[in-house]
């Protein structure tokens, strides 16, 4: 049997791109080891197929990174594989080296635009470096794919690559409703929600918290997931007297998500426009309430702006609390059943099938010898 290894830096459990590209790999043929890492809050993960999760003595910095890279590579050369698929930047260099050295296929994956990203903005070292090994590596690459068409030309533009867009769209499976009562939540409240591993600076929480301030009591802030930004957000609720309005609910299994997802009145995407990554960024909560029928409070980046419109899938707003006030007046308004329609449309249109067999075109063409 072929055997596919597939990397990343995250801790397996929760990333359902990467999940879905297994489940293709698997279809084809392949056996499958997936590697990451083991962080203290990483749920349990026992898919049907190899796992590898790298305890590490650093978890974030150039240390991380450096020490990441080393294992990473160390692992590669011990072991064989047919296909090497790397997600993401921070992945490459270990599988661009040994998939050159062993002359078997290397498929590259970019879920965002790496060197965009907020967290490299104010450091012109790091981003150096790392904009360094895109330059050197990414024009050498014969099969990469992203997550949306911007992303796709900011790639072409700065290094004559053509990556075929793949987005991060699910199937349209729903586990069976849950009551909210069973949730945990209240019952009568209008639950606003985000959801995510990304929960992070620059991503609109913290006017969504002063947001309540200017909304009636019954509005509620629910955030499923983790990120940089929550110790910040518990302690800025307790500021704004909101806290009993706010409900943190550390990550969940993805069929668990989308519970709380469907428990919803609304979903928020606030990406501001602050740096290239989150400019063109298509988060993938979008279309998880597109996928529960929960229509959405987003801010106008490129790509959210274009989904949002041509469908009817919510209200739109500037990052800013009593804009983000003003559009859920707006959604509470009009009703959630007046973007059912828009909702629904959406959801046919964009799936996990289409996707699938984009990338099934791909990782074929890679595979040919």
């Amino acid at each position: 049997m072929k055997k596919a290894v597939i990397t990343v830096t995250n801790d397996l459990a929760t990333d359902q791109r990467v999940q879905r590209s297994i489940a293709l790999l698997r279809e084809e043929g392949y056996s499958v080891t997936f590697v990451g890492r083991l962080l203290p809050g990483s749920m349990p993960f026992s898919p049907p197929y190899e796992t590898v999760r790298f305890r590490l003595p650093f978890r974030r910095g150039w240390l991380f990174y450096a020490s990441y890279q080393l294992r990473l590579l160390w692992f590669l050369c011990c072991r064989r594989f047919d296909l090497y698929w790397s997600n993401d930047l921070d992945t490459l260099l270990p599988n661009f080296l040994v998939a050159r050295l062993t002359r078997r296929p290397l498929l590259y994956d970019s879920h965002e635009y790496f060197t965009g990203a907020p967290e490299l903005q104010h450091r012109p070292l790091v981003r150096g470096i790392w904009g360094a090994l895109e330059k050197t590596l990414l024009p050498r690459l014969r099969h990469m794919i992203t997550v949306n068409q911007s992303i796709a030309r900011l790639y072409r533009e700065a290094y004559g690559v053509n990556p075929t867009v793949v987005r991060n769209l699910g199937d349209d499976y729903r586990p069976p409703a849950a009551s909210r009562r069973e949730l945990g939540l209240p019952e009568a409240a209008f639950l606003l929600i985000n959801q995510g591993s990304g929960i992070n600076v620059h991503r609109g929480m913290e006017e969504a918290l002063e947001a309540l301030k200017l909304l009636p009591a019954e509005v509620h802030l629910l955030l499923v997931g983790r990120g940089d930004v929550l110790p910040q957000l518990r302690e800025q609720a307790l500021q704004l007297g909101v806290t009993a309005r706010v409900h943190f609910v550390p990550p969940q299994p993805y069929q668990e998500l989308l519970r709380y997802t469907q428990a919803a009145d609304a979903g928020l995407s606030l990406d501001k426009a602050t740096n290239l990554n989150y400019r063109y960024s298509l988060p993938n909560k979008l279309f998880d309430y597109i996928k529960c029928g929960v229509p959405v409070i987003a801010s106008p980046v490129v790509e959210v702006r274009q989904l949002v419109e041509h469908y009817g899938l919510g209200e739109l707003t500037e990052v800013r609390p009593e804009a983000i006030a003003a559009a859920v007046k707006r959604l509470r308004q009009a009703g959630k059943a007046a973007y059912q329609p828009g909702l629904e449309r959406a959801a046919r249109e964009n799936n996990w099938a289409q996707e699938r067999q984009r990338l099934r075109e791909v990782l074929r063409a890679a595979t040919i010898r």
